[in-house]
């Protein structure tokens, strides 16, 4: 089959049929190098037995390259001038693929359904039955760590994660005590999830070309071992302590906490430590003691 992942030259004629430039209140900077694409759908490990999830699937460079996969893609993008197009661009592809000889690896491009919904405001488990999907996506930057935190928290169906985003905000996600990036935002991920690094990847491949760096970022979901109410007070407890990080705990949990010195203590937990140097289990001890419920460890 022919090679009809986007390149810069399509995506500016894409755009030119609806008299349409790049958002910036979307964050709305396209992919537009096949290798990165392809790059990013190798990183996910998807294949024909997989279902994925795609945010902000823009004009299709990444839903390219995961239908390229045999992988079953559901592409969700927000702005109505580009649907049309990225109709147009899957239907292309994967009439294309049919006729086709089989795609790099054997496998025929997957099915693509594509979705014109505003990702922080649909309804997931509608979108997603049953269990075992992957998000696959390049986030907007403006909204990538609290999206990941909305599906860790509240989209269970969601399994494992690969995705772009802003380098600084990459590294939040997957940070481990003592890291200088270290916050409330990697202790929530870890509440879920195992999270890593997975590559960087240059502005050069984007259009508009960002400011900033990206990075990849693999967040891969554990067994769920954690009751709600003490996972939200493990989220109360991160997000009051790392609002005030240089601060001395017995201080910055002083008015989150009735009792903060006993409570460090029932907990195990210095009260002359710093957020950053706590990692899950003890946030974990901490809320079960706020709580308190047996402290377990």
């Amino acid at each position: 089959m022919t090679d009809r992942m986007l390149t810069l030259p399509a995506v500016k004629e894409l755009l030119e049929q609806v008299g349409a430039a790049p958002r910036r209140s979307l964050g709305q900077n396209f992919v537009v190098d096949p290798n990165t694409v392809r790059r990013i759908a190798r990183l996910a490990g998807v294949g024909p037995d997989d279902r994925v999830v795609e945010i902000g699937a823009g004009l299709g460079s990444l839903t390219l390259a995961l239908a390229e996969t045999g992988a079953a893609v559901v592409a969700v993008e927000t702005d109505g001038r580009l649907v049309p197009l990225l109709r147009e661009v899957v239907s292309a592809f994967t009439t294309d693929g049919e006729s086709g000889p089989a795609e790099p690896g054997g496998s025929r491009p997957g099915p693509v359904e594509i979705v014109h919904a505003d990702a922080r405001r649909m309804d997931w488990s509608a979108l997603l039955p049953g269990s075992g999907w992957h998000v696959v996506a390049n986030l907007p930057y403006n909204i990538a760590t609290s999206l990941v935190l909305t599906v860790l928290d509240e989209v269970p169906a969601v399994t494992r994660l690969l995705v772009m985003c802003q380098r600084e905000a990459a590294e939040r996600l997957a940070a481990a005590p003592g890291n200088g990036v270290y916050g409330a935002v990697s202790v929530r991920v870890a509440v879920h999830a195992d999270a890593e690094l997975a590559g960087a990847v240059p502005a050069t491949v984007f259009y508009p070309r960002p400011e900033v760096e990206s990075a990849l970022v693999r967040i891969t979901r554990r067994a769920p071992s954690m009751e709600p109410d003490l996972r939200a007070e493990v989220n109360r407890l991160v997000t009051t302590a790392f609002a005030h990080r240089r601060q001395m705990l017995r201080r910055t949990l002083r008015g989150a906490l009735d009792d903060a010195d006993g409570t460090l203590a029932r907990a195990g937990v210095e009260g002359t430590d710093r957020p950053e140097r706590l990692g899950l289990a003890e946030w974990v001890r901490l809320a079960e003691a706020s709580l308190g419920t047996p402290v377990q460890g």
